[in-house]
């Protein structure tokens, strides 16, 4: 088996991936940190099973299962996750996920979920495999061919009836993300996917990657489906998922493949190409999935800008962002989840203040102290004490 495990969580993924190794030696295991890291490992390694949490940076869980599931549609795919929302396991569920893992994870659990999904991947036949490895092969080929005409390239003595065959007549559809973006990465992926998607729902075609930033796609319509509707709903997905500015733009029909060079160097200068952004609304969904965050990682140390990261936003505008949405400043927000954790602690007369302190993040007992006392208005001891009739023998 080759297993990815995706999650931000270095003791998450490590320990997950000795429990595998230890029962499955043979088996291949990667990690990645974030949605970017993972979409990198899919790529270059043939993966059988995705263990992802379901906030991670750069895109959570579920929506990275739902995209990755057109291009890579034989992955079996298990949600970890720190709540046992049923929401969340419903969603999962519903969009193909195996199993649905809450934190922490049980070795045993764990291990006879690994027992099934292997089963399931021995079950994929040789000849299945290697269907699947010629398809793709001639897939790849035939867009690298077209990739080279569109760019302007000679194709040598390569075929390009197939294509003419298949596609008679065509609309191109480029995407162009903005440039000044470091790492696109991501975001490439994500264009591929919704885009092929959006093509297959309304005929058929493929898309290429020019470049780094430049992704074109050919459709063949199916009778009665408009050109302009697939752009419409593709602007609506990309401003959804994408975290960068984007344009994005359509040829008219095309009879001839012989004048596709042409017609990609006039949408590449195109220049009042309209600049679309991530919705406004998606701010909610950012200071929403910081705050689960949060409430999973309180105990560790959670700096402001941290959390920004996770959620891909500015630091000042996140912090204005969050008070906004939540009616308070992020560090007060955060004290007072770690002191109402506490005072549930403290209802144990056996705990340590010590062990307590460590418990919700704070390494040194003395500044755990002060911090209650200014939050509360007592010192942690005599909270103990004013409720130690109210706890039960």
């Amino acid at each position: 088996m080759n297993i990815l495990i995706a999650d931000d969580e270095n003791i998450i993924r490590e320990g997950i991936k000795r429990t595998i190794l230890h029962a499955y030696p043979s088996s291949s295991v990667y990690v990645a940190a974030s949605t970017e890291e993972a979409v990198k490992v899919l790529e270059r390694r043939h993966i059988d099973i995705v263990l992802t949490d379901i906030l991670m940076p750069g895109m959570d869980g579920l929506e990275f299962m739902k995209i990755s599931h057109r291009k890579y549609p034989h992955i079996k795919w298990v949600v970890i996750s720190a709540h046992s929302e049923f929401s969340y396991a419903q969603r999962a569920v519903q969009l193909g996920a195996k199993d649905y893992l809450l934190k922490p994870i049980g070795k045993k659990r764990l291990i006879e979920l690994m027992e099934s999904l292997d089963e399931e991947v021995q079950k994929q036949s040789l000849i299945s495999k290697e269907e699947s490895v010629l398809k793709s092969s001639l897939k790849y080929l035939r867009e690298a061919v077209f990739q080279r005409l569109a760019s302007g390239l000679d194709i040598g003595n390569f075929d390009i009836n197939p294509i003419i065959e298949n596609h008679p007549e065509f609309h191109l559809v480029m995407v162009r993300m903005e440039e000044g973006n470091i790492s696109a990465h991501l975001e490439h992926f994500i264009i591929d996917n919704v885009l092929s998607e959006l093509i297959e729902m309304y005929g058929r075609g493929f898309v290429i990657s020019l470049d780094r930033m430049n992704l074109l796609g050919l459709i063949t319509l199916n009778q009665g489906k408009q050109i302009e509707t697939l752009m419409e709903e593709l602007q609506t997905h990309l401003k959804h998922y994408l975290k960068i500015s984007f344009h994005m733009t359509n040829s008219e029909r095309i009879e001839h493949i012989a004048t596709v060079p042409k017609v990609v160097t006039k949408l590449r200068k195109v220049s009042a190409l309209p600049v679309f952004t991530p919705v406004e609304s998606s701010s909610d969904k950012a200071i929403e999935a910081a705050l689960q965050y949060i409430k999973a990682h309180y105990n560790e140390e959670l700096s402001l800008e941290k959390v920004a990261s996770v959620v891909f936003l500015n630091p000042v505008y996140f912090s204005q962002l969050f008070k906004q949405k939540t009616g308070q400043g992020y560090k007060d927000y955060v004290i007072s989840l770690r002191m109402e954790e506490a005072k549930q602690l403290l209802l144990h007369p056996k705990m340590k203040l010590a062990d307590i302190a460590e418990r919700i993040g704070y390494q040194d007992v003395r500044h755990f102290t002060q911090v209650f006392r200014k939050k509360v208005d007592v010192t942690p001891t005599e909270y103990r004490h004013q409720h130690a009739l109210s706890v039960p023998d």
